[in-house]
C-alpha cells in the first residue's frame, strides 16, 4: 500500500485504541454496578479491536477489484438479514427496536453490514454508463433506507440514504437527478418524523430547546449540556467525570463523546475530532488519486459513511442537531460496529495500493 492507507491504518488503530480508553473512562463505573466488572466493556471492545484489526490486514491483501462479483449477492444477504431481524426467535428486540440478530456468540447489527455492501453494490452498478438508472436506484435507496428506519433506526437510515446520494452524483448523475433526490430524502425524513410521536417530541423539544436555560431541556440533552459546560477549556481531569456514574444515558455508545469532553475538554475534543478529520482526508485522498472508477466510487462511500457517522454523532453530543442514537465510529462500544468499520478501512488499504 502507499503512505495514504499505511498513514489510514496508523491513524485508525490509534483512533481505536483512545476509544478504549475513553470507554473505559466512561464504563467503569456503570458496568461494575450491573454486571460486576468494571472491564467487561473494555475486554470485550479490545476483542472486538483486535479481531477488527486482523480482519483489515486480512482484507487488505485481497484485490478490491474481485469485491465487484460480489457486489449483489451481499446486498441481497444484508436484506435477507435486515428481514430477519423482525422474526422471533432469531431477532432481538431491545427497548422496543429490532435491529439485531442473536448468533448466541455474537449479537449482530445488520444495518451495520448493510452500510459497506449497499456502498459495495452501488460502486460496482454506477461504475458502469446507463442511461435512465434514476428509478432503480430510488426503489433500492427506497427499500434499503426503509428497512432500516422501521427497526426503528432513523440515524442509520440517514447515513445509508446521504451516503447513497453521495455515490450517485460522484458517478456523474444529472444535476436533474440530484434536485430529485434530495426532495424526496426531505420528504421522506419529514414523513418519517411524523409517523412516531417519540420523534415528533424530539424535534419539538430541539426546536424549543433555549441554550440560555437548560433546566427545560430533556432529560438527556440537559446532562449532555452538564457534561460539556464541566469541560471548560482544559476538562474536570481524567477519571474525574461526574456524568459516567449513571447520570448521562448510553454513556458507553451514543453518548460517549460527552464523558470524553467533560473530562479533558475543549482541547482533548478538538484532538480526538483532528484524529477523525486526519482519518477523513486520507480516505477521500485515496479516493481522488485512484484512476479506477470502481475503486474511486468504493472508496468515496466508505470514507463518506464513516465521515457522515462521526459528524452527526459529534454534532448530536454539541446539542447542533437532535439526538440521533448514532455510534461514534472506532470509540463506541460495539462489535458489529468495530468489525465493519475495520474491514471498510482494510478495503481502502488495498485501494490504496493501486495508486500510481
Amino acid at each position: 500500500m502507499n503512505r495514504a492507507g499505511f498513514l489510514l491504518f496508523i491513524i485508525t488503530v490509534f483512533l481505536s485504541a483512545v476509544g478504549i480508553f475513553i470507554l473505559y473512562e466512561s464504563s467503569s463505573y456503570t458496568a461494575m454496578l450491573n454486571i460486576g466488572d468494571k472491564y467487561y466493556f473494555v475486554k470485550n471492545q479490545t476483542v472486538w479491536l483486535v479481531l477488527g484489526i486482523f480482519l483489515s490486514l486480512l482484507i487488505s491483501k485481497i484485490e478490491y477489484k474481485k469485491l465487484y462479483n460480489l457486489a449483489l449477492p451481499s446486498l441481497i444477504v444484508t436484506i435477507l438479514l435486515l428481514l430477519l431481524v423482525f422474526i422471533p426467535g432469531i431477532g432481538l428486540e431491545l427497548k422496543g427496536s429490532h435491529r439485531w440478530i442473536d448468533l448466541r456468540f455474537i449479537v449482530f447489527q445488520p444495518s451495520e453490514l448493510l452500510k459497506i455492501s449497499l456502498t459495495l453494490y452501488l460502486a460496482a452498478w454506477l461504475s458502469n454508463k446507463e442511461e435512465g438508472r434514476l428509478l432503480a436506484f430510488m426503489i433500492i435507496f427506497a427499500l434499503c433506507t426503509f428497512l432500516v428506519v422501521i427497526q426503528p433506526d432513523m440515524g442509520t437510515s440517514f447515513i445509508i440514504a446521504a451516503t447513497s446520494i453521495i455515490i450517485y452524483f460522484l458517478a456523474n448523475s444529472p444535476i436533474r437527478d440530484m434536485i430529485i433526490m434530495s426532495a424526496i430524502l426531505v420528504m421522506g425524513i419529514f414523513i418519517f418524523i411524523k409517523a412516531e410521536p417519540y420523534r415528533v417530541s424530539r424535534l419539538e423539544s430541539f426546536r424549543e430547546f433555549d441554550h440560555s436555560n437548560i433546566s427545560k431541556a430533556p432529560y438527556h440533552i440537559k446532562q449532555i449540556l452538564i457534561a460539556l459546560g464541566s469541560g471548560g477549556v482544559s476538562g474536570v481531569g481524567i477519571g474525574k467525570s461526574v456524568q459516567k456514574y449513571a447520570y448521562l444515558p448510553e454513556n458507553t455508545t451514543d453518548s460517549i463523546f460527552a464523558i470524553y469532553a467533560e473530562e479533558t475538554g475543549f482541547i482533548g475534543s478538538v484532538f480526538l475530532i483532528s484524529l477523525f478529520l486526519f482519518q477523513s482526508f486520507l480516505g477521500f485522498l485515496i479516493s481522488l488519486k485512484i484512476k479506477d472508477k470502481f475503486g474511486k466510487l468504493l472508496a468515496s462511500g466508505i470514507i463518506a459513511f464513516l465521515s457522515i457517522q462521526a459528524i452527526v454523532n459529534i454534532a448530536s453530543q454539541a446539542v447542533l442537531v437532535p439526538l440521533t442514537g448514532v455510534p461514534l465510529p472506532f470509540v463506541s462500544y460495539g462489535g458489529s460496529s468495530m468489525l465493519i468499520n475495520f474491514a471498510s478501512i482494510g478495503i481502502l488499504m488495498n485501494i490504496s495500493r493501486h495508486i500510481k
